[in-house]
């Protein structure tokens, strides 16, 4: 077993700073229900997340035959570590998280809320947007003091581009925030049965993933992102849709569901032409790990390679098949049996809609949005936008940084998150030994490292606002990088 080093120790041998892109704050609840009050939002979380994907429902009020038959999806039990006071109360406290944050081995953390996160999903706009207005002005006031550590993020709730530009400009320019989150995704209800009982809008929606398929147009909101400066972070759980929904086991409807959110947003950003639009974009998929963006990455070259629309047109359309030849061949090498000789003349190889209703050319170029012409160009609008957040026991991540394994020798945008403040942290001083045990086992480098820590968290930010990490104890750190790595393009 790998002997756990202090964070002290780690700091001393790796000589550079540490920002932790992913700590999560809990919120004080007697003093976020008075921000609440403020807007008029009922503080009964219990009842205000009901219809919450994945979060506390009435599945505790349910016998366990009432659970298998109406298929109630089983959230977690409890999400906060508890036995150490300290920790619990770091967590709530950010005065008092600043305080040890040496103890933890970390410069500066990038806190985002917790069961604020929650206020994204309502379906209510008015509880919504009030809800996240009330977050807002909370964390904004917690947080005073302590912005030289600890950043957090403003919650911009998302279901039209209209609502989410409306709080980012009061967030960013009211409030002052450099950092926000919007949801993953959307879920909408299907057309027609928005009015319906609870049993079936448990099942009858769909995720409005911002690109593909969208119900709205969403260009106006990165736009606006740009002009303020703005990465955008992600970090919605996947509980509650897909297979996610087991009604006696959250361990299964757990493990890979922020890979799962993050996926399918990255998917759709990417496929809808975004980043194309928006090279200057930023987006992170928190708590997901690296390992799904790898595979996607590969998965995307491939599919362009043999679905593109040329490739379609010259390779796979029925009309290009030599019926008279592959007759003359049935009758030679076909099938006996049931299917005689008599089944093979005149017999038809394709589908009756794939011959009577073939799709245009416009609906067969999955790739339309981004002009592409080459797979080559894939990587210059993938690898640069998105960021891939990583727990530190996650031991996919030095998948990121082996740039052997993947095609074009891209390596990807991994960024760290202690996650600290949850229940997989059960000791705050322990995340950065687990960060950092890979490079200890040679299975990350130094520099990866470094990279992974504080070089990518860094570009996260400062691709979009320069100015980010200004008033920082990481300042003067962050503009030699920044200064270096400009020498070493020049």
């Amino acid at each position: 077993m790998t002997e756990t080093l202090s964070a002290e120790a780690i700091r001393e041998r790796i000589g550079h700073p540490v920002i932790d892109c992913d700590g999560h704050t809990t919120e004080f609840i007697p003093a976020l229900a008075e921000y609440l009050k403020e807007v008029g939002i009922d503080t009964d979380f219990n009842k205000l997340f009901k219809d919450v994907l994945g979060s506390v429902s009435d599945w505790y009020e349910m016998t366990p035959d009432e659970r298998r038959y109406k298929h109630v999806t089983k959230p977690p039990f409890w999400t906060r570590p508890m036995r150490r006071t300290r920790d619990r109360a770091a967590a709530s406290f950010p005065r008092y998280l600043r305080s040890r944050m040496d103890e933890l081995g970390c410069d500066i953390s990038i806190v985002y809320p917790s069961t604020g996160l929650g206020f994204l999903q309502l379906g209510s706009d008015e509880l919504r947007r009030g809800g996240c207005r009330a977050l807002n002005r909370y964390h904004k006031d917690a947080f005073e003091g302590c912005t030289d550590r600890l950043i957090p993020v403003a919650a911009i709730p998302a279901n039209t581009p209209e609502e989410a530009i409306s709080e980012l400009e009061y967030a960013v320019v009211e409030l002052g925030y450099r950092a926000v989150v919007i949801p993953s995704y959307i879920p909408r209800p299907v057309p027609g049965i928005d009015q319906a009982n609870d049993d079936l809008r448990r099942w009858a929606f769909w995720l409005d993933t911002y690109g593909i398929d969208s119900a709205y147009d969403y260009d106006p909101f990165w736009r606006r992102c740009l002009e303020l400066g703005v990465s955008l972070g992600t970090h919605s759980q996947g509980n509650g849709w897909g297979s996610r929904r087991s009604p006696s086991n959250w361990v299964y409807n757990h493990i890979g569901h922020f890979a799962a959110s993050g996926e399918a947003l990255c998917k759709s950003l990417f496929l809808g032409g975004v980043t194309r639009r928006f090279p200057g974009l930023r987006v992170a998929m928190l708590e997901g790990g690296v390992g799904w963006a790898c595979s996607l990455f590969g998965d995307l070259i491939e599919h362009y390679e043999t679905r593109n629309i040329r490739t379609i047109r010259e390779e796979l359309d029925p009309m290009l098949l030599d019926q008279a030849e592959f007759q003359r061949l049935a009758r030679e090498f076909g099938p006996v049996g049931k299917a005689g000789r008599e089944h093979i003349e005149g017999a038809v190889l394709t589908t009756p809609g794939h011959q009577h209703n073939r799709p245009t050319d416009a609906e067969l170029d999955e790739f339309a949005a981004l002009g592409l012409t080459s797979p080559d160009e894939i990587p210059e609008l993938f690898l640069p936008n998105f960021y891939f957040g990583c727990e530190p026991d996650d031991p996919m991540n030095a998948l990121a940084f082996q740039e052997d394994f993947w095609p074009y020798g891209a390596t990807f945008n991994a960024i760290y998150g202690s996650d600290i403040g949850h229940f997989d942290v059960p000791d705050m001083t322990k995340v950065l030994d687990e960060a950092y045990r890979p490079v200890r086992k040679g299975t990350m480098k130094p520099e990866h490292f470094r990279n992974f820590v504080f070089e990518n968290p860094v570009r996260f930010y400062t691709d979009t606002n320069p100015e980010f990490f200004a008033d920082t104890v990481v300042a003067d750190d962050v503009q030699r990088m920044i200064r270096a790595n400009s020498e070493d393009t020049q």
